[in-house]
């Protein structure tokens, strides 16, 4: 069985993806926030100040840079949990077959990934700051930064892999099921996922250019999960990525605003930078693991048609009868 077939092996009705979609959201958006929320109200003079915080002020509010991204990560945490609670027992299917199509998860082709992106990501980011070295202030604090590499190797991939499990897991599986065909489940979710980035203050400073990376990351971290037939590489890539981010360069206008390395102190513009990885960086590590993992008949994979399995169900209501 194929990646996307994974979801034929639960139940698949609508209310069954209605009821997890809700789930999750109320999880993240919802119970995730109360620690946030309330950390910003403790640090507000009054209640009247605090209900006029925008979701983009809460770092305003005096909460420590480490705390805050701790608490940002917590929401996406809770996110997680309810997605596999919502695939194991409103979907009654296992979390790996969320994750994988193999037997079990290949811890291998994370750390693959997350090792190669990661030399790449640190690699570039150099290069920017020696061909401009005056947009750039060292900014090591002992205490804050390591503060901050722990936060970012322990818990950001809890953020990570709520996007990953949730757009090339849980949407690509539910709309390939729907839709019969990999095309379509892989160019939508890969453009929703660049629109929800829209929120982010990177796309309010520099314009819609911005959803050129954001939507030809998703992409590629789509054509990653259909080639390989699960999502453990996209897992290390999408990990790596954000941890680099977090603690390696930050801004004053960017989603991660933290204690890291350094500080680019540019003003706000659209430079190669941006699109040097999807146009260039991205192609290269599809001809990479290609050749490392034997990815052959692209055209079947990311468009070819989704069969339902004969009889798969009830092939499974034996196996757990005769395993009682």
């Amino acid at each position: 069985m194929n990646y996307i077939q994974q979801a034929y092996k639960g139940e698949n009705e609508w209310y069954h993806w209605v009821l997890t979609i809700v789930l999750v959201f109320f999880g993240w958006q919802v119970l995730g926030v109360i620690p946030l929320v309330m950390a910003a109200a403790a640090k507000s003079e009054n209640l009247t100040q605090f209900s006029e915080f925008s979701e983009d002020s809460f770092m305003t509010a005096g909460i420590d840079n480490n705390f805050f991204l701790f608490l940002m990560i917590f929401t996406f945490f809770v996110g997680l949990i309810f997605l596999f609670v919502g695939v194991k027992y409103i979907h009654k299917r296992t979390i790996t077959s969320l994750i994988t199509s193999r037997d079990k998860v290949d811890w291998k082709r994370f750390f693959y990934g997350f090792f190669v992106w990661g030399v790449l990501a640190v690699a570039m980011s150099y290069v920017g700051i020696l061909l401009a070295p005056e947009n750039y202030t060292w900014n090591f604090n002992a205490t804050p930064f390591f503060i901050l590499v722990v936060i970012s190797f322990l818990f950001l991939p809890f953020q990570t892999s709520l996007e990953e499990l949730l757009f090339r897991g849980y949407f690509m599986q539910g709309i390939g099921v729907l839709a019969k065909n990999r095309w379509v489940p892989l160019l939508l979710t890969s453009a929703v996922f660049g629109l929800l980035h829209g929120a982010n203050p990177e796309v309010a400073k520099l314009g819609q250019i911005t959803m050129v990376f954001y939507i030809g990351t998703g992409l590629f971290y789509g054509i990653v999960t259909l080639m390989d037939e699960g999502t453990e590489i996209a897992l290390g890539l999408h990990a790596v990525n954000n941890i680099t981010a977090a603690f390696f360069i930050t801004t004053d206008w960017t989603v991660f605003q933290t204690d890291a390395l350094y500080i680019d102190t540019s003003d706000p513009s659209v430079t190669w930078e941006m699109f040097l990885p999807v146009f260039v960086l991205y192609p290269f590590m599809l001809f990479l693991f290609s050749n490392k993992y034997g990815w052959s008949n692209w055209k079947e994979k990311l468009t070819g048609k989704i069969i339902e399995p004969v009889n798969l169900k009830e092939n499974y209501r034996i196996l757990d009868e005769i395993g009682e």
